[in-house]
């Protein structure tokens, strides 16, 4: 009976220490393992983990379809955090785009911009894509429904004018599985809305002679012009096997976003951890090398700042209460 009583004991003391500790985790949903969005997802956690003695939070990155998919489920609740691209956090906000037929966000709430995120083509030599008109006819991935790259792909599909009856075969595979099927020659083409340098780009450059090309003309400059979330990119030279020089495109900001209902305290500590640590995070992947501060906490932010991330920059003095 005794005995009995102790293993007892111990379940009910083990549960409620996995209680407190489920209480104090957050998870942060990223993209492909394949993208910098999951390495920025890691970086921030191991930023955050290891002060957890101090505010108690454990954070963990999560493999997910992308920008939207993580907009959505931030809204209802299965994510605490998420990374997306600017314009999908404009999107869900405003209740526009992929998420014309739930509506606005109100509670999504910003923390912090990141890095740079060129709109980056990239097609076989052997394929006759030089432009991005060229994909005509062409066999070209579009990315997998919910990530970031898809939809800004349908964006400027949309600009142009077209549908996918355009291409002889569009493809929906993620960014994990693109690099392969290029070189394979299941597609001629694939597109990612990715931070450089990215492995999916420099395997695809490497292992079968493939270019990034420019994506530049009238329909982009409308883009830019119109869409505060939208800037002129250039994926840089030397960077990859056989592409020695610069490439023009246009793209947006990798953004940290959460619900308003996520407890201030937690979101202050994250912020915290990572702006307290620019310097380690920079060593962590060469996308977040230069990170600039006043870029951070004002570009590619559509919805408001939390009131977390809000208290943490009044504190540094970077904006007024």
């Amino acid at each position: 009976m005794n005995m009995a009583r102790l293993v007892l004991s111990g379940i009910l003391l083990f549960g409620c220490t996995m209680s407190s500790w489920g209480a104090a985790e957050v998870t942060i949903g990223t993209g492909s393992s394949a993208g910098i969005y999951y390495q920025a997802g890691r970086a921030i956690c191991r930023l955050v983990n290891t002060e957890t003695d101090n505010h108690g939070i454990i954070c963990a990155p999560k493999t997910s379809n992308g920008s939207i998919s993580n907009l959505e489920q931030i809204r209802d609740g299965t994510l605490e955090l998420g990374l997306a691209q600017s314009d999908a956090q404009y999107y869900a906000y405003e209740g526009t785009g992929p998420f014309s037929a739930v509506g606005p966000d109100g509670n999504l709430r910003s923390l912090f911009a990141i890095h740079d995120e060129p709109f980056t083509l990239v097609a076989r030599a052997d394929s006759g894509v030089g432009a991005f008109d060229d994909l005509r006819g062409k066999r070209v991935n579009l990315g997998n429904p919910g990530s970031g790259q898809r939809a800004t792909m349908a964006v400027l599909m949309a600009a142009k004018g077209w549908d996918k009856s355009v291409f002889s075969l569009a493809n929906e595979l993620p960014a994990s599985q693109q690099a392969m099927a290029l070189c394979q020659n299941r597609i001629q083409a694939m597109v990612y809305t990715v931070g450089h340098p990215n492995p999916s780009v420099a395997h695809a450059a490497s292992a079968c002679s493939s270019r990034i090309v420019e994506v530049t003309g009238p329909e982009i400059d409308r883009l830019v012009s119109d869409n505060p979330f939208y800037a002129y990119a250039q994926v840089p030279g030397g960077m990859y096997a056989g592409n020695p020089d610069p490439v023009s495109t246009f793209g947006v900001k990798a953004t940290l976003v959460a619900s308003s209902t996520l407890d201030d305290d937690t979101v202050y500590q994250i912020v915290k951890a990572v702006f307290e640590n620019l310097e380690r995070l920079g060593e962590m992947h060469p996308a977040f090398a230069h990170l600039d501060p006043a870029k951070m906490i004002n570009e590619g932010l559509t919805a408001p700042l939390h009131e977390g991330a809000r208290r943490y920059y009044i504190e540094r003095g970077w904006i007024t209460p």
